[in-house]
């Protein structure tokens, strides 16, 4: 397409640019809409036309939860076409926001690179892949058009019936801010081409809902909420995230889109955001229609606003005119308008996207699910497998077996092992299944049978799958959670809510749990591969299942990294980035739980902790011995960091990677605070027989006791430093 550049591209400042346009010009820029199908089909030329009738500055066309495009192509034509529209249908030729949710890669469009979700990437305690995942991520956005990304997700999953879960990186502050802030950092990068906004979200308390239920309130103290949820944000603010999203919850009694406590207080004066705040899908609608805060859609839009909303994100013509009637009536400023406005414009110009805004078609033919990019995601899935058990080092298997059996509803469904917040019937092509990665790996003459045995929620054919395990050297069974999002929906592409997976039941369904049984019964040896969004309860499987992996969300090279450790090319190497709880009764299950009282005794208090799987388990197919564990000064002053290290040796006969999590505990505080807190995490590589020394930097801010404002004071007093079963200790003065 020829290039071609829009008229507000010239050298004007932004303030000249705001002043040359009319009330309703501006708020166009406030407002957007999108290409797909949700309540009502909302079609390219509907777009077009709201863009030129009502100057929506804001269009999320394609990659998105409701989009029906897929193609690439066809996604890359689109955003020429709505950038066409903008630059020379409408008076100032400004050019348009193109939002995604690529929260895993731009996951929605045919041929992109599918990285492993959250969890995931937590998982491997290296955050150059979270790095890398968002660089890629943001140059196949490019590619196709987009220039906005709706991700990455900071928040603290605390709750693992939540069915949100899968798209954080855990239940540890430390991890999601860590991992949250090297995704912003690559995805705002520009060293492989132009950047995109990372959107920060959900601001600032979405991961604790109560019962689980998805933007159910957050009803914690504000202690918590400073002291264990909001720590993320912070750290991917910093990292230079453009956007920020509010949660659709309430939290001590205000939804986030309607408050000037969360929104203005807290995020600018506090934190210093100085970029643009925009709503989360039907945010601002929630305010009257669900929590109730206000009376209608127009007094949303002024409560919105006021409180720091910059962008209606689907606002589309409603929202538009209310905004005008506000400022014509006097119950909105033109100067709050004018504020926003010049946030998002700031925005399309730091994106270039005044003077680039179109894509080169022929571009994304070489740029999507290119090998580099696919070789990355598959790094980052291979280094994400857990090994939750190993009975007797049963694995690895060997890849001279004569026969074996793979099987389950996830041993051969792109569709689950991408997970949701993905195309939902991705092409054959595009990454590697665990059956085919299997068939891949063993010798020429070995047998792989292949039986589904069930769906997520149904039996299939249990007789076929017990005779072929009985006939098989080795089973292995894909189990686990299929595609959804949200609340385990769509309802029409997932299935009926209620069922599995629903956030009343973390155990298995019970198909998936005869299917199980049944192979186990024939004797052949199991092996369990568990494909899932969040941590399930298999008491049963712990029991009497030899081995287990945790694979998460894989992604598109799934099923190339789960073979390749269960052959032995790659020992495992994740680690839990959340705890795995024995049930859901056994809820909540969290490492960093608030130190209390037992006062029946502690002999007959049941542990307050006490998981299936902790939080940093891990199993490996060589041994480490961790000791020594020392602090850099066994006293510091109230204003200093310190170091910890501990010295880490290979004692088995094979090169493995140990990821190692430190942690802190204040001996006494004014303040009840967790009782081990994480600080700081590493990975040390190692050849049989040898040894390293690995270390983190306790940061300051980790030793300060928060109170209920967020307030931080470093007291002095003797603090402990955990790592690997090590315990040493500091003194602050």
């Amino acid at each position: 397409m020829t290039q071609q550049v829009s008229p507000a591209s010239r050298d004007i400042s932004i303030q000249e640019l705001i002043d040359e346009l009319s009330l309703p010009q501006k708020v166009g820029q406030l407002v957007g809409t999108y290409v797909g199908s949700m309540d009502q089909d909302i079609t390219l030329e509907n777009a077009r036309e709201m863009v030129i009738d009502s100057h929506v500055g804001t269009v999320a066309a394609f990659g998105i939860g409701v989009s029906n495009h897929h193609d690439p192509v066809r996604v890359a034509e689109m955003a020429n076409e709505l950038q066409r529209t903008a630059l020379e249908e409408t008076e100032h030729g400004i050019p348009l926001l193109l939002p995604v949710d690529a929260v895993h890669g731009h996951a929605y469009v045919n041929g992109a690179t599918i990285f492993p979700h959250g969890l995931g990437v937590a998982a491997t305690r290296n955050t150059d892949h979270a790095f890398s995942a968002g660089a890629i991520t943001a140059t196949e956005m490019r590619a196709t058009g987009a220039n906005v990304n709706y991700g990455p997700t900071c928040d603290v999953a605390r709750d693992p019936r939540w069915g949100r879960t899968f798209e954080t990186y855990g239940e540890s502050p430390l991890l999601c801010g860590a991992f949250a802030g090297a995704t912003v950092r690559g995805l705002e990068s520009a060293e492989d081409g132009p950047r995109v906004a990372a959107t920060v979200k959900h601001f600032p308390a979405y991961g604790d809902p109560e019962a689980g239920e998805d933007a159910a309130v957050v009803d914690r103290s504000p202690t918590t909420v400073h002291q264990q949820l909001l720590p993320p944000f912070r750290e991917a603010i910093n990292a230079g995230g453009s956007l920020v999203m509010p949660c659709y919850n309430s939290i001590d009694g205000e939804p986030a889109h309607g408050s000037r406590r969360y929104l203005t207080e807290l995020l600018r004066e506090r934190l210093g955001f100085d970029g643009a705040v925009v709503s989360d899908w039907g945010g601002v609608d929630m305010l009257h229609e669900d929590h109730r805060v206000t009376a209608s859609q127009r007094d949303s839009a002024r409560t919105a606003l006021e409180a720091g909303l910059d962008q209606i994100s689907i606002g589309r013509r409603a929202y538009a005119d209310h905004l005008v009637s506000l400022v014509d009536d006097g119950e909105l400023s033109e100067g709050r308008i004018d504020e926003a406005v010049r946030r998002l414009l700031e925005l399309k110009r730091n994106l270039d996207l005044f003077e680039n805004p179109y894509v080169d078609i022929n571009r994304e033919t070489s740029v999507l699910g290119a090998d580099n990019h696919r070789e990355r995601a598959y790094q980052a899935a291979l280094e994400s497998q857990t090994l939750l058990k190993n009975e007797e080092d049963f694995l690895p298997l060997s890849p001279d077996l004569d026969s074996i059996l793979v099987a389950g509803p996830n041993a051969d469904s792109l569709r689950n092992q991408y997970g949701g917040w993905s195309v939902q019937q991705p092409e054959p092509d595009s990454g590697v299944t665990v059956r085919e990665g299997i068939e891949r790996a063993v010798g020429p003459d070995a047998t792989v049978r292949y039986e589904q045995g069930a769906t997520t929620t149904e039996v299939v054919d249990l007789e076929a799958a017990s005779s072929s395990a009985a006939e098989s050297d080795v089973a292995v069974l894909a189990l686990g959670e299929n595609w959804y999002f949200h609340e385990f929906g769509p309802q029409e592409l997932v299935g009926t809510t209620g069922e599995n997976p629903t956030r009343s039941q973390l155990e298995l369904p019970s198909a998936q749990r005869e299917l199980l049984e049944a192979v186990w019964k024939t004797g052949t040896p199991t092996v369990l591969v568990l494909i899932t969004g969040r941590p399930l309860s298999i008491p049963w499987a712990d029991e009497h299942v030899p081995a287990i992996v945790q694979s998460y969300y894989p992604g598109s090279e799934g099923g190339r990294a789960v073979s390749d450790v269960l052959f032995g090319k790659r020992n495992p190497s994740g680690r839990l980035p959340i705890s795995v709880p024995r049930s859901t009764g056994h809820l909540p299950t969290r490492f960093n739980h608030l130190a209390h009282p037992t006062p029946i005794g502690s002999d007959e208090h049941p542990e307050t902790y006490d998981p299936l799987y902790e939080f940093g388990h891990g199993e490996s197919y060589t041994e480490f011995a961790c000791e020594n564990l020392e602090v850099g000064s066994e006293e510091i002053g109230s204003a200093e960091s310190v170091t910890a290290q501990i010295t880490v040796e290979n004692v088995g006969d094979r090169a493995g990677t140990r990821a190692l999590d430190f942690f802190l505990r204040d001996r006494v505080s004014s303040r009840v605070r967790p009782v081990r807190e994480h600080v700081g995490f590493t990975t040390v590589d190692l050849e049989p027989g040898a040894a390293a020394t690995a270390g983190i930097t306790v940061p300051n801010d980790s030793l300060a006791v928060p109170d209920s404002r967020g307030r931080k004071t470093v007291e002095s007093g003797t603090f402990e430093v955990s790592c690997a079963g090590e315990t040493t200790s500091f003194d602050v003065r």
